[in-house]
């Protein structure tokens, strides 16, 4: 989608020119697309009940990781469920951020409801690039050579990037409790990003879900991108470069989720903990 790289100037890129609505989303693209409000369930359930049996499905993050990291309300991911199978519309998950982070099967096991179909990212490659998607038998019994949609790439199968996640899973499956210590990790960071908050006077929503988690400054809840997009970006800005400056490098966007890591030390947390209060007085202090 940009128009001003290398590649593209040299006639490489000259396929991907059109009238995008936003970068890289073409108008025909974009004609077919309908967009519901992340958590809305009565939007989502209106544009079923208007539009369902035309609809071929449904693409949805179960945990948002792209405009911070929203939880699914309850309720949320079931009224997509029972909604998709009422109309025979193919639910699928893109699990590339939370799967193996909300848990060891993904934000589909911590919340109980069965996609027909999941993307998975480089995670399933140790941090390699890899990707892979996976369904019901009915779905992938359409892919070749059992049926006639033909998919292939340079890296499928790569045995390099297949290797490294196979081990990395290996060793999450050996260490006892290893979802509940990043799991509880995770809460203790958060709960003293939350205490120095409290004495700066600054109001923030925390969200996590299993190792991922992420700040925002606003003092409502947040539940959709028009949510995420209210949040004060002043104060975040402060924040984070006052973390920056104090050695902790966190994700430079609102809009990104951090992810908490088994390598993290006792020690990391209560410097991260302890560096919070002079970043939360900086954010006190943004206009």
């Amino acid at each position: 989608g940009h128009g001003d790289s290398l590649l593209v100037k040299a006639g490489s890129g000259a396929a991907t020119f059109g009238s995008p609505d936003s970068a890289g989303v073409t108008k025909g693209t974009a004609k077919d697309t309908v967009v519901v409000p992340y958590n809305d369930i009565d939007a989502f359930v209106k544009k079923m009940d208007d539009e369902g049996d035309e609809i071929a499905a449904v693409i949805v993050e179960p945990v948002a990781g792209n405009m911070g990291c929203v939880l699914p309300v309850d309720g949320f991911l079931e009224t997509l469920r029972r909604e998709t199978e009422k109309h025979g519309t193919v639910l699928i998950f893109d699990e590339v951020m939370c799967g193996f982070r909300t848990e060891l099967h993904g934000a589909q096991g911590k919340y109980g409801i069965i996609p027909d179909m999941t993307c998975l990212g480089k995670i399933i490659g140790g941090g390699l690039p890899a990707a892979a998607y996976g369904g019901k038998r009915d779905i992938m019994n359409c892919i070749a050579p059992d049926g006639s949609v033909y998919q292939a790439g340079t890296l499928s199968g790569n045995p390099l990037a297949v290797t490294a996640g196979l081990e990395t899973l290996q060793m999450i499956r050996t260490i006892p409790d290893f979802y509940k210590i990043l799991e509880e990790k995770t809460k203790r960071l958060l709960g003293g990003w939350l205490d120095a908050a409290a004495e700066a006077g600054v109001a923030v929503q925390v969200h996590q879900s299993g190792s991922m988690f992420c700040l925002f400054f606003n003092d409502k809840p947040v539940l959709n991108y028009e949510d995420s997009c209210a949040c004060d970006g002043k104060k975040f800005k402060a924040w984070f470069l006052s973390m920056l400056e104090q050695g902790i490098y966190l994700a430079p966007s609102p809009f990104e989720t951090l992810f908490m890591s088994y390598a993290h030390s006792e020690d990391d947390l209560e410097r991260t903990i302890s560096v919070a209060r002079t970043a939360m007085k900086a954010a006190a202090e943004a206009k």
